[in-house]
C-alpha cells in the first residue's frame, strides 16, 4: 500500500516536457505570444512564432492558455506529452489594450480619437527609423521623408499641424519621458537613435480629449512609443538579420554633353558671341552617375526574454550599417535596450525600469553635391589638371592656373572634389531612461502611488574638414578649413502620480481618477569651432554661455487631474485638466491650463448586445485646448545681451579691436498659443469585427498664434520680434475601414483604407486695417519671397504673377505676365494668390495574403491637391546656368527646353505644379519555415522591395521631396530598396 502511495505520488508530480501548437479556430494559423501557465504555479512560457510552446509540467497538472482577444483555455495534461488547442477570438479588436496618456485602456472604452499601430501591423523592410514604420497606417498621418541619406530623417504632421512659427511637429513619448524629437549637431534625425525592432507598438493621438494630458506641447497631436518588454516564462531568443540593397530611381533631369552644345552653339549663332562655345568639351559625362553608388545595408538584431529566477526581463542588442546612395555617405548605429519588470511585497510593488543606449555614426556629404553633379557642365571629361593644386579632378581654372573668380566669387567644384576632399564625421551617443515605482497600498487596493523618474541625454561631437586643395576654398583667408563641434541635450522628468481606482456595482459604474505633478527640464549646450590648416581650434564666440547665469535651460511645471467613468458598460466619461508653467514666459503670462472633456456612447451595448452582425458601434465626442510655446526662445521676454558685433563695430584700442555684447530683441508681453479642438467621431465594427473602423470629424481653432513679427524702427533691438498676432482654422474629416474578407484555414486576406480631408485657413493677422495688407511674405527663393500668409488662406500660400503664354508654340513668353487688374500696368498690384503646398486628401493603403505558410503584403499612401514650387526648374533651367557669367559653362535643368528662360523668374506661376501622387511604398513576401534543428528553433525568412513605384504628374524629382513652405529644393533622390532576411526564435 505505501509502495502504492509513494509510486503515485512520484508519478504525479515528476516533471515531463509537454509540447504543442496553438492556432486560430477560425483559420489554423499558428497564434504568437500566448501565454501557457501551469495552473497554480508561476511556471510560464508564450508561444513562438510559429504557435509552438514546450513546458515543464507534471503529468497530472493543467495548462492554462490566455492572451488579451482571445477566450481562455484549460487542458489537463493526464500523462500526455503534446497537447495542442485552437483558441477562439472573443472581440479582440475591443479587447486590446492601447496605450494612451499616462496609462492604457481597452480599446472598446476610448473616448477620443486614437490610433494604435502595434508590430505586426508595421510597415516592413529596410526600417532605418522608428517614425517610418507608421507609413500609410493611419488616418490624417503625413510622413515624409527627406530624401535618400543614409539615417535621414522624415517630417512628421498629425492633421495638418495647428501653428506657423511654433512648430507642427508631434510630441514624441517613449516608455512615458516625452523626448526631444529635432536634430542635432551632425545628426539630422533622433528618432533614428531608436532601434525599430525594440518597438512594441505606437499610439498616434489625434484630438484633444486625448492629448491634452500632455498640455503645453500637445496641439500637433502626440506620438506614444512603448518598446517591448520582459514576460514570465523560459528565457526565449530572437535573431534577425536583414541585408539590403538601395539603388538611384530616378535622377535630376538635365540635359546630356550633345544637348547642352546644341543649347550653347545655338545661341553662339543667334548672338555671335562664342566666348561660351569655345569653353565646351567633347565629352558626355553624367556627373550625377558618378556620385552615385548602389548602397548595401546590413542589420543585425539579438534579445533574450523571459524570467531570469524571479526577474521578467528583456535584453536587446542591434547593429545597423547603411550605406548612402551618395558615394562616402555613411550610418552605423549600434544599440542596446534593457528592460526590467519585476514585482515584490506580494505583488504590491511593481518595478519597471527601461534603458536604451545608441551610438550613431554619421559619415555626412556635403549638402550641395547633389546639386553640383546636376549643374556640372556634361561636355568635360574628369582628366586631371593641375593635380598639385586642386587634386585629381576637373577644375574650372583661368590661364595663370587659379580658380575663376569675379568680384570675389568662386566657381562650383567638380562634385567629385566635394566627396574626395570634403568630409563630414560625427558621433552621436544618447541615453533614454526611466524607473517607474508602482505600489499599490495594502490597506486602501483602490489607490496606488506611481513614481516616473526619467532622462533623455544626447552628446554629439563632429568635426568638419575641407582640404585645401578644393576651388571653393582657394579665395578663403586660410586655405582649407577643420572645424570641429560639439552639442549636447539633455532633459529630465520627475513625475508623481496617484491612480484611484474603483468598481461601485450597485450604480454599475466603473471610476479611474488620476493626480499628477510633473517636472521637465531641458537644457541645450552648443560649442564652435574655427581652425586653419594647422589643426588649432578657437571656440567661436557666442557657443557657450557668456555669463554663469546664463544657461540654456527651460523647464516646464505641470499639474494634472483626470477621470475617466464607465456607468452600465455603455456611458463613458473622460474629463481631465492640465496646469502648466513655462520658464519661456513672463511670470505674469507663464501660467496656461488645459482643460477637456469627453463622452462616449455604446451603441452596441445599448441596442444591438445580442445580435452577432454588429460587434462594435460607438459615438464619441470630444473637446479641449492644448497648447504651444515651442517658437518662443528660452529667454526671448527678458531684456538681455547676447553674441558679439560684427568686425565693421568693433573698438579700436591700439592695434587691437574688441567686439562688445549687443542687445538682443525681447517682448515681455508674450503667451501662450493655443488650440481648442472639437472631435465627433463614430467606431463601427461587423461580423464579429471582420469589417470595422471609425469615421472622424474635427475643428482645431489656434488663437495667439506665434508670428516673427515687424516692428517700427527704433522700436525694439531688432526689426524683427516674436509675438502673438494670429489665429487660424484647421477642420476635417477621417475615414478608416480594416477589412478581413477572407477567413480560412489556408488561406486568408485582410485589406485597410484610410483616408483624410484636412483644411487649414488663417483667420486673422496683426489685427490689420490695412486695405492695402497683403499678408506676411515667406518662402524665399533666392530672396524671392513666393508664398504668403494671409488672411482666408492657407499657411504658405504661393502669392505670384500670371504667366502668359505664345498661342501658337504654348511655351511661357519671359517676363510677361497677366495685368490681372485690368489698369494698364503689369505690377505689384498684379500679383496674386495661386494654390497651396497643403494637400486636400492624404490616404493610405495597406493589404496581406496568407497562404499556407506564404504571405504577401502591400503598402502605399498618396495625396490629392497639394501643389509645389519647383524651385529646381526655377533656378536650373536658365539660359544663364548654361552660361555663366563667371565665364564658365554649366549644366541646366531639361525645363529650359520648355521655358527658354534666359533669367530666372521666381515669380511665375509657372513654377507650381501639381503635386499629388500615389505611392506604392512596400512589397513584401514572407514564408514560415516552422520548426529546425529537432525542434528547438523555428525559421522566418522574407523578402521586401520599398519605394517601389510613384505615379504623379510632378515634374520635379519627387512629390515629396519639398520643406513645409511647398517649396521643393530637394534634389537628393528617394532610393528603391531590396531587402532579404531572416528571423529565428530559439
Amino acid at each position: 500500500m505505501m509502495l502504492f502511495f509513494v509510486t503515485g505520488t512520484v508519478t504525479a508530480f515528476a516533471q515531463n516536457s509537454v509540447s504543442g501548437v496553438v492556432t486560430d479556430s477560425k483559420d489554423g494559423s499558428p497564434l504568437v505570444g500566448i501565454t501557457v501557465t501551469v495552473k497554480g504555479t508561476k511556471t510560464a512560457v508564450t508561444t513562438s512564432s510559429t504557435g509552438a510552446y514546450s513546458i515543464n509540467a507534471a503529468s497530472n497538472a493543467t495548462l492554462v492558455f490566455s492572451s488579451i482577444g482571445f477566450s481562455t483555455e484549460e487542458l489537463a495534461v493526464d500523462g500526455k506529452t503534446t497537447l495542442d488547442i485552437k483558441m477562439k477570438v472573443v472581440n479582440q479588436q475591443l479587447n486590446e489594450i492601447i496605450v494612451v496618456a499616462y496609462g492604457a485602456k481597452r480599446k472598446g472604452d476610448l473616448t477620443g480619437a486614437v490610433t494604435s499601430i502595434s508590430a505586426k501591423d508595421f510597415q516592413k523592410g529596410n526600417i532605418a527609423s522608428s517614425e517610418q514604420l507608421l507609413q500609410g497606417k493611419v488616418a490624417g498621418l503625413q510622413i515624409t521623408s527627406g530624401g535618400g541619406s543614409a539615417g535621414g530623417g522624415s517630417r512628421i504632421r498629425i492633421r495638418g499641424g495647428s501653428s506657423i512659427n511654433g512648430g507642427n511637429d508631434p510630441l514624441i513619448v517613449i516608455d512615458g519621458v516625452p523626448v526631444e524629437g529635432n536634430g542635432i549637431g551632425g545628426n539630422d534625425n533622433l528618432l533614428a537613435t531608436i532601434n525599430p525592432n525594440d518597438i512594441e507598438s505606437m499610439s498616434v493621438l489625434k484630438d484633444a480629449s486625448a492629448t491634452a494630458l500632455y498640455g503645453s506641447r500637445a496641439s500637433n497631436g502626440v506620438i506614444i512609443i512603448t518598446t517591448k518588454k520582459g514576460s514570465k516564462g523560459k528565457i526565449k531568443y530572437n535573431f534577425n538579420t536583414q541585408i539590403s540593397s538601395s539603388s538611384v530611381v530616378k535622377k535630376v533631369d538635365v540635359l546630356s554633353g550633345d544637348e547642352l552644345r546644341a543649347v550653347i552653339n545655338k545661341d553662339a549663332l543667334a548672338t555671335g558671341n562664342n566666348t561660351y562655345k569655345n569653353l565646351l568639351g567633347n565629352g558626355n559625362t553624367d556627373w550625377q552617375s558618378l556620385i552615385y553608388q548602389n548602397a548595401i545595408g546590413i542589420d543585425n538584431n539579438i534579445s533574450a526574454s523571459g524570467l531570469l529566477g524571479v526577474l521578467p526581463f528583456r535584453a536587446s542588442m542591434g547593429y545597423s550599417t547603411q550605406e548612402g546612395i551618395i558615394k562616402t555617405n555613411k550610418f552605423d548605429r549600434l544599440s542596446t535596450a534593457l528592460n526590467l519588470s519585476p514585482k515584490f511585497l506580494d505583488d504590491h510593488l511593481s518595478v519597471n525600469l527601461n534603458f536604451k543606449y545608441s551610438n550613431i555614426k554619421a559619415n555626412k556629404i556635403d549638402g550641395g553635391v547633389v546639386g553640383a553633379a546636376a549643374s556640372f557642365d556634361p561636355t568635360q571629361v574628369n582628366n586631371p589638371i593641375n593635380k598639385n593644386k586642386f587634386g585629381d579632378n576637373f577644375e574650372w581654372i583661368n590661364s595663370s592656373g587659379e580658380p575663376i573668380n569675379t568680384n570675389g566669387g568662386s566657381v562650383q567644384p567638380n562634385p567629385l572634389s566635394l566627396l574626395d576632399y570634403k568630409n563630414d564625421k560625427a558621433t552621436t551617443n544618447r541615453i533614454i531612461s526611466n524607473l517607474q515605482l508602482d505600489y499599490k497600498l495594502p490597506f486602501f487596493p483602490d489607490l496606488h502611488a506611481q513614481i516616473n523618474v526619467g532622462i533623455d541625454k544626447t552628446s554629439l561631437t563632429g568635426t568638419y574638414i575641407a582640404d585645401s586643395v578644393l576651388v571653393s576654398e582657394y579665395q578663403k583667408t586660410s586655405r582649407g578649413k577643420r572645424s570641429p563641434y560639439e552639442e549636447s541635450k539633455q532633459n529630465t522628468l520627475i513625475d508623481l502620480s496617484l491612480f484611484y481606482t474603483k468598481e461601485i456595482k450597485s450604480i454599475k459604474t466603473k471610476l479611474d481618477v488620476l493626480a499628477l505633478h510633473s517636472y521637465q527640464e531641458f537644457v541645450t549646450n552648443q560649442k564652435s569651432f574655427s581652425s586653419n590648416a594647422t589643426g588649432k581650434d578657437t571656440l567661436l564666440p557666442g557657443t557657450v554661455p557668456i555669463f554663469a547665469t546664463d544657461k540654456p535651460q527651460n523647464a516646464l511645471e505641470s499639474y494634472v487631474g483626470r477621470i475617466n467613468a464607465t456607468v452600465d458598460n455603455k456611458y463613458l466619461l473622460t474629463a481631465s485638466i492640465r496646469r502648466d508653467a513655462s520658464s519661456r514666459l513672463s511670470k505674469e503670462n507663464r501660467v496656461q491650463y488645459f482643460p477637456s472633456l469627453a463622452l462616449g456612447w455604446k451603441l452596441k451595448e445599448e441596442f444591438f448586445k445580442y445580435t452577432n452582425t454588429i460587434s462594435e458601434l460607438k459615438l464619441r465626442f470630444g473637446w479641449g485646448i492644448t497648447g504651444q510655446q515651442g517658437g518662443i526662445g528660452n529667454y526671448d521676454y527678458l531684456p538681455r545681451y547676447s553674441g558679439s558685433s560684427n568686425a565693421g563695430a568693433s573698438y579700436q584700442f591700439g592695434n587691437t579691436f574688441y567686439s562688445y555684447l549687443r542687445p538682443q530683441a525681447y517682448n515681455n508681453e508674450l503667451i501662450w498659443e493655443t488650440t481648442t479642438t472639437t472631435n465627433a467621431g463614430l467606431d463601427f465594427g461587423f461580423i464579429n469585427n471582420r469589417i470595422s473602423g471609425s469615421v472622424e470629424l474635427y475643428n482645431k481653432k489656434t488663437k495667439d498664434l506665434l508670428f516673427t513679427k515687424p516692428v517700427p524702427p527704433g522700436a525694439n533691438f531688432n526689426p524683427e520680434i516674436t509675438a502673438n498676432v494670429g489665429n487660424l482654422i484647421n477642420k476635417g474629416v477621417e475615414f478608416t475601414l480594416n477589412t478581413s474578407p477572407i477567413r480560412k484555414a489556408n488561406f486568408s486576406w485582410d485589406f485597410g483604407f484610410n483616408v483624410a480631408y484636412n483644411n487649414i485657413e488663417i483667420t486673422n493677422i496683426f489685427e490689420a486695417t490695412d486695405a492695402n495688407f497683403k499678408g506676411i511674405p515667406t518662402s524665399s527663393v533666392n530672396d524671392t519671397k513666393v508664398g504668403r500668409h494671409f488672411v482666408g488662406y492657407s499657411p504658405y500660400t504661393f502669392y505670384v504673377s500670371k504667366q502668359v503664354y505664345d498661342p501658337a508654340t504654348g511655351k511661357p513668353i519671359e517676363g510677361l505676365y497677366e495685368d490681372l487688374n485690368r489698369d494698364g500696368a503689369v505690377d505689384d498690384k498684379d500679383v496674386y494668390f495661386y494654390k497651396k503646398p497643403a494637400a486636400d486628401v492624404t490616404f493610405g493603403i495597406n493589404t496581406q495574403v496568407t497562404y499556407k505558410k506564404f504571405s504577401l503584403g502591400l503598402a502605399a499612401h498618396g495625396s490629392v491637391g497639394n501643389y509645389l514650387f519647383n524651385q529646381y526648374d526655377a533656378t536650373s533651367g536658365l539660359l544663364r546656368n548654361a552660361k555663366n557669367p563667371l565665364n564658365f559653362t554649366g549644366n541646366v535643368s531639361r525645363n529650359y527646353l520648355e521655358s527658354g528662360f534666359s533669367n530666372a523668374r521666381y515669380i511665375s506661376d509657372y513654377y507650381i505644379q501639381n503635386a499629388s501622387f500615389f505611392r506604392l511604398d512596400n512589397i513584401n513576401l514572407g514564408y514560415n519555415v516552422g520548426a529546425i534543428l529537432k525542434n528547438k528553433a523555428s525559421l522566418r525568412i522574407s523578402g521586401s522591395v520599398q519605394n517601389v513605384f510613384v505615379i504623379t504628374n510632378y515634374k520635379g524629382l519627387d512629390p515629396e521631396n519639398s520643406n513645409s513652405e511647398g517649396l521643393d529644393n530637394n534634389i537628393y533622390p528617394r532610393p528603391r530598396i531590396i531587402s532579404v532576411g531572416a528571423s529565428i526564435d530559439f
